[in-house]
Order: structure tokens, then sequence, then C-alpha cells
């Protein structure tokens, strides 16, 4: 698969593949010791934790799958992108994988995703981490179905898969601190996504805004088993995507989990503050 376009000063890992439903899951898989999973939302791919990775791989094994039509994954024309499909392909991955005992990371869409394997098997992962994202369904706060009613447009169809919308627009204002996107960052996100057909999967998460209220109000009736676990709270308090207020909900259902805000960081807390929230996961994880 080519991908040439990567500098491998920014994200400098080796490329690995695994099959699943006949596809090939891109994924990097650094270091040793206690595995941690980390799952990434939209328009994002693993490029986005290479930087925590970086400083965690010498006392964990950092794993980091892009997404199926994300990152350097392959991306069907044809395939089920829906939250549901994509928890039921990240099963397969760690059952593939043979994970045992190990620590999940996640954030946005990326977060109900990874975490639906731990409400089915909580006894294989030990503690979790979770950073602006959500379980619970959000076609009735017109923050998130006002946006995705109108993604459902044309205009919100061709601003999506012509234009790079999410890419283009979205993320540079989900940054806290603009500055901290660099062009040779952004280039990254941009490339990831080169075309329309390669954007299907980040357009049907814009859909997913209304359509997977039934998969997270499931997960969100099972949010004790969560609950039960040692939890780390990551928090970029200038997200104006999933805002501080959803943080509170968070803290009602998880009231043992640890905090961590960070006051000037956005939505990509794993871009804006990677070495204090490594820092942070290796005394949480126990290094």
């Amino acid at each position: 698969m080519e991908n040439s376009w990567v500098n491998r000063d920014l994200y400098p890992f080796e490329s690995r593949f695994l099959e699943i439903d006949g596809h090939q899951i891109h994924y990097l898989d650094e270091g040793s010791g206690v595995p941690i999973l980390f799952s990434h939302g939209t328009p994002e791919w693993s490029f986005g934790y290479r930087d925590v990775v970086r400083h965690m791989r010498g006392q964990f094994r950092c794993i980091a799958p892009d997404l199926l039509g994300f990152g350097l994954s392959d991306k069907p024309a044809d395939a089920d992108y829906s939250v549901a499909a994509h928890a039921r392909r990240m099963e397969q991955f760690i059952e593939k994988l043979g994970l045992r005992d190990f620590h999940m990371v996640a954030n946005d869409f990326g977060l109900s995703i990874a975490f639906q394997y731990v409400l089915r098997h909580p006894e294989n992962v030990q503690r979790i981490s979770l950073f602006n994202g959500w379980m619970w369904p959000l076609d009735t706060d017109p923050h998130y179905a006002r946006p995705a009613r109108w993604m459902r447009t044309w205009l919100g169809r061709l601003l999506y898969l012509r234009f790079n919308f999410p890419v283009t627009v979205v993320t540079p204002a989900a940054f806290g601190d603009k500055k901290k996107l660099t062009p040779e960052t952004h280039r990254h996100y941009k490339l990831a996504l080169p075309d329309p057909e390669s954007r299907r999967a980040a357009y049907v998460f814009s859909a997913e805004l209304l359509y997977a209220t039934g998969f997270w109000a499931e997960q969100w009736r099972q949010i004790g088993t969560l609950a039960q676990k040692p939890c780390l709270i990551f928090w970029g308090m200038k997200d104006s995507f999933v805002p501080p207020y959803e943080l509170e909900r968070w803290q009602k259902a998880l009231p043992e989990a640890q905090v961590m805000r960070f006051e000037n960081a956005g939505h990509f807390v794993q871009e804006e503050e990677p070495e204090k929230m490594a820092e942070a996961l290796r005394v949480f994880f126990g290094a």
C-alpha cells in the first residue's frame, strides 16, 4: 500500500497490516510490555497518537489501528462504516492480535467503538482512559443534531466529500491552540483522505450522530461495567465540538475516575498535550 507521503520523522513506525472481513487494516505496534490499545475518532488516524506512543513505547506495547476507511487502512466504497460495524471489526482486531489483560485509550467516535469491547469482555481489559468523546445518544441535543442534519443536505454532502470539510475546516477549528496544528501535521490528515471516494467513512460518521442512537443508548445502559474499571479522563476544555458539559456527564457516571483538565487544549488533546498525556498515562498504567 502506497504511503510515501508519510513523513517518517513525524511518524517513525513500521506499518503493519491485518486482514479483517477481506480488508487490510493498518496499525502500528511499538514497544513491549503490557499492551495499550489506542482508538481514534474522525477525521483522525493513528498518526494523531504518534507523540504519545513515542513517549510510552519504552515501557508499554503501544498498538494503534486505523479504522477501516481512515488513515492507511483500506477504504472500500461498499463497506459498512457504522459505529456498530467498526466496533465489530475492533473486536476482531483484538482477537486476531491475541491481546490479553490490556489497557485502552480512546476519544471521539473511537471511544464507543473501542469500549464496546470492554462492555463485552470486561475481564480482559485492566484500565481505561478516555477524552473528549461520548457513549450516549446525541440525536436530541441540538448541538450535534443540527449540524448532522445539515450534513445530510446536498450542500453538506458536497462539502464533506468534495472539499474534505472535516479536515480542512473542522480540524483546525477543533484545536484550542491553532499554532499546534502545523502545516506539516495538517498535511497528514489531508492526504489520508485525498479524494471523495476515500472520505465515505468520515461522511458516514456525520450521519451516525443521528442514526447510531440505539447503539449508544444500549452502551450507556451498561455504563456500570465501565464504572468498575479504573479510569483516567482527560478533557480539552476549549473543545467546542464535544463541549466541557459532557465531562460532567462522565464524572457523574464514573465518580471514581481521575480527571485531568487541559484548559488551553481543544478536541485533540493527544495532538496538543502529548507529553503531559503520556506522563499521566505512564503513572496511571503503572509504569
